[in-house]
């Protein structure tokens, strides 16, 4: 039996990191064992799918991506699911498909949103003494 073509992607955002798994199959895709299309909240279904509406079905019909998420928030988990599902695709293409196509699927989407395929270096600033918050100082009193 020959090996299964897979490849193993992360993407991060703040804390949450998901982990994608990408291999031969038949289109499917799911986030820790639950369809993409039961993402909630609602309103942040559609960055999820933007990978694939800019790369376009075709693409990723013969492939299953399986996420794995964890750590920060609910929108820092969507951040991370949608950059490891536009770096899976990227890495498939680069692994065992050809060089050019990878190039144009990495242009395409870097043209659309550079976050899909960079990680965003921002991250919480520590606290310091002096002060309730990062920047903010205790108030001074002269009298």
């Amino acid at each position: 039996m020959a090996p299964v073509q897979s490849v193993q992607v992360f993407g991060k955002k703040k804390t949450a990191t998901a982990v994608a798994h990408a291999k031969q199959g038949r289109g499917l895709i799911k986030v820790n064992g639950q369809p993409l299309e039961n993402i909630e909240p609602e309103a942040l279904r559609l960055k999820v799918f933007e990978p694939v509406l800019i790369i376009g079905q075709d693409k990723f019909s013969n492939l299953d991506i399986r996420i794995r998420v964890k750590g920060g928030g609910i929108t820092s988990q969507i951040y991370a699911i949608r950059s490891a599902i536009a770096k899976s695709i990227v890495a498939y293409h680069a692994k065992y498909v050809d060089e050019h196509s990878k190039n144009e699927l990495r242009n395409t989407l870097v043209d659309y949103d550079r976050n899909l395929l960079v990680s965003d270096p921002r991250r919480c600033e520590p606290k310091k003494y002096g002060g309730k918050s990062a920047r903010a100082r205790f108030q001074k009193s002269y009298r």
